[in-house]
């Protein structure tokens, strides 16, 4: 029997495997906040609509506001809902993918009224479009419904984007212009304070403190 004292023996784990270390990282790299993407291209879209309504922009140009609403607004809130189903983040995407729906159905009927492309008669246009809004107004009222467990700030935005399409909707009715503009001017407002959570997004997101954004009205 040898009497030579042997050196204790540490297990060492083998190394990870390189495939291994990437996937370790992946989630802080694949991470992020969609609303980063989300909120500018919004606000984007709401100030031309906006515009288009206030008059800025002449009755005969409606269609001038399609080049953001679809490549910029439309094409951005689709890529935004994308990335928050990625992550996970379900009322993100129903938000974001909600006014995707939005802002491109409405490219499609500025498009589809002005080539003629749904072979509607002109007498009826009016009737599309009041059709449009009005479900607009109820899918928008009750998307802030069931989402009232969010901060206030989106609880806001979410209410005055429904108070300017009731405006617009009764402009249209009833042939008042005044009220369209009207509704034009809460879409300055729900665009202002969609400048204010990209704000607090962009302050977080760069190692500032985010903004306050309200306690939720449902518990």
């Amino acid at each position: 029997m040898s009497n030579r004292l042997e050196e204790p023996r540490i297990a060492v784990p083998p190394a990870a495997s390189e495939a291994q270390q990437v996937e370790q990282a992946a989630p802080a790299i694949a991470g992020g906040d969609p609303t980063m993407l989300g909120l500018p291209v919004f606000i984007a879209g709401s100030l031309a609509l906006g515009l288009a309504l206030t008059g800025y922009l002449p009755a005969t140009a409606g269609a001038g506001v399609l080049p953001i609403v679809i490549m910029a607004t439309g094409l951005g809130l689709l890529i935004t809902t994308i990335w928050a189903i990625q992550l996970g983040q379900s009322a993100v995407a129903c938000i974001f993918g909600t006014f995707t729906g939005f802002w491109l159905s409405y490219a499609v009927l500025l498009l589809g009224l002005g080539h003629n492309w749904f072979g509607i008669p002109a007498a009826d246009v009016p009737k599309t479009v009041s059709g449009f809004l009005l479900t607009w107004v109820i899918a928008v009222a009750v998307l802030t419904l069931v989402l009232l467990r969010l901060p206030l700030a989106f609880t806001a935005l979410l209410a005055l984007v429904d108070v300017a399409l009731i405006l617009v909707l009764l402009g249209n009715e009833n042939a008042n212009a005044n009220l369209s503009k009207a509704g034009g001017y809460v879409v300055f407002l729900f665009a202002a304070l969609g400048v204010y959570l990209f704000a607090g997004s962009a302050s977080a997101a760069t190692g500032g403190k985010p903004f306050a954004l309200g306690k939720p009205i449902a518990g």
